[in-house]
């Protein structure tokens, strides 16, 4: 029995994974896996070394991670829009036997040597997998220097996707829209691993549209995992459109990550359907730390309480706990079954995350509430500004700017300052047809939360910059500043 995915042959003819009009059984899905598993092993890979793929939503990908999973090698998940630089850095640094793809012609030119997912060769008989051996190297996004590879291992995949199907009623009955990429947590672990671990089933969109996504659940989607971007598109469409609005108030749940849910966007969606959006948090380090249950309070603005079995705490600059409901800021510190063992080829920066006691230092600064429900509020790095003596998150104000009537989206980050030490800079786009003043921004954040947390600087923009899990690259709009 894997420590992941269990006997996926036990759910028989059940269908497994959906990709336009072709359809997998789980039997199949399994012949299929132990097939590739059977290519590996033939060129030469064994249990523990690393597997590169290219992560196109290719039912072919689904077969190769699955497969790599089964034989116990470790799959290191390639962004099909990786440029050279960081290409070039994963490729070195994780080191892999083989890079497949399910379309090598399309990546011949970066990673030479690409070989073709296969599948049509006789299943292997293969060894068992132990939970603590490290099944994927998850390379992080960079943003304070090279990407690193954060080891994640079976038993830690198994206990959060157990811990989310509690919290989640997620059983085999569910049936997942997924378009989201392969390459991440979202995307890889609770997609497509939690839909096998459930015996659940996956529809593998090829791409995110609203009206792909509508019809994929008016068509037996009960489940929609999604980033806060695709819920302000699909609510945009679903304004448009009552018919697809109806589609997505019949799903049994709403999920969204990766980011904050802006709380007017929440509202925004509760009007449409009638139902809360499920939030949760994690990194790619610790996968899924809190989420708000299926059973439970879905506070807006908030990312639900720890799952159980992990520890979590918000250490403040002196590193004492504080406490639920104080409204102060501290750092996310966890630890527990789901946290990584550490990053490849980086003691340092192993070192550097996981204290002695075993707590992961996640850099993230959020609230606690009375309830135990954690508020994100931003970056320790780039979102905890200090100004004229006060400490303010970025999020808050970005809050703030959000219930103004002219804006569209907002991100605020801190800038040197000689006399405040960081002034606080908002970036705005406003909705089409608006210009609101500067003045008039800064007026309405100070009216909301407090003068020193008016922005100092207010630029309108036609858009934020993101990355390709849509969250607002900071440290670019600090550059442009």
């Amino acid at each position: 029995m894997h420590p992941l995915l269990g006997d996926l042959a036990a759910h028989g003819g059940k269908l497994a994974l959906r990709h336009g009009a072709g359809a997998v059984e789980y039997r199949q899905l399994d012949r299929m896996a132990r097939a590739h598993a059977g290519r590996l092993l033939a060129e030469g890979v064994r249990p523990g070394d690393r597997v590169a793929v290219w992560a196109e939503p290719e039912p072919a990908t689904a077969v190769a991670l699955v497969g790599n999973a089964l034989l116990g090698a470790a799959t290191v998940p390639l962004n099909p829009a990786l440029g050279d630089r960081d290409l070039a850095h994963v490729l070195r640094d994780a080191g892999p036997r083989l890079v497949l793809s399910a379309e090598p012609a399309r990546h011949l030119q970066k990673t030479p040597g690409v070989l073709p997912v296969r599948h049509d060769g006789p299943p292997a008989a293969l060894e068992p997998v132990a939970a603590g051996a490290v099944g994927l190297v998850l390379y992080t996004s960079g943003t304070t220097g090279p990407p690193k590879g954060a080891a994640i291992t079976f038993g830690a995949c198994a206990f959060d996707l157990d811990a989310l199907a509690d919290a989640w009623g997620w059983t085999a009955a569910d049936q997942l829209v997924h378009a989201l990429p392969l390459f991440h947590v979202h995307g890889l672990v609770l997609g497509l691993f939690g839909t096998l671990r459930r015996g659940a089933s996956l529809q593998l969109l090829p791409r995110f549209t609203p009206e792909a996504v509508c019809a994929a659940m008016g068509d037996g989607g009960t489940l929609l995992f999604a980033v806060p971007t695709m819920y302000h598109r699909l609510a945009e469409h679903a304004e448009a459109h009552a018919a697809d609005a109806a589609r997505l108030a019949r799903a049994r749940l709403l999920v969204s990550g990766s980011a904050g849910l802006p709380v007017r966007e929440n509202e925004r969606l509760w009007k449409l359907f009638g139902q809360r959006v499920v939030e949760r948090y994690g990194l790619t380090e610790t996968l899924i730390i809190t989420a708000a249950r299926h059973d439970g309070p879905r506070t807006p603005g908030t990312v639900g309480p720890p799952l159980p079995g992990l520890e979590l705490r918000l250490l403040d600059e002196a590193g004492h706990p504080v406490a639920p409901g104080s409204e102060a800021l501290g750092e996310v510190v966890v630890r527990g079954p789901s946290v990584f063992p550490g990053y490849l080829n980086r003691p340092d920066a192993t070192a550097a995350a996981i204290d002695a006691q075993g707590w992961f230092h996640t850099g993230d600064i959020a609230t606690l509430t009375a309830a135990g429900e954690v508020r994100i509020v931003g970056r320790k790095a780039t979102d905890l500004i200090k100004t004229a003596g006060y400490k303010v998150g970025a999020g808050e104000v970005e809050a703030a700017l959000l219930e103004h009537p002219a804006v569209r989206e907002a991100a605020v980050v801190g800038l040197p300052d000689e006399d405040l030490g960081e002034r606080i800079a908002a970036f705005v786009v406003p909705y089409e047809g608006k210009s609101p003043s500067p003045q008039e921004l800064a007026d309405h954040v100070a009216a909301l939360l407090a003068p020193h947390k008016r922005p100092r600087l207010v630029r309108l923009v036609p858009a934020l910059p993101r990355n390709a899990m849509g969250k607002v690259l900071k440290a670019e709009l600090a550059r442009q500043a």
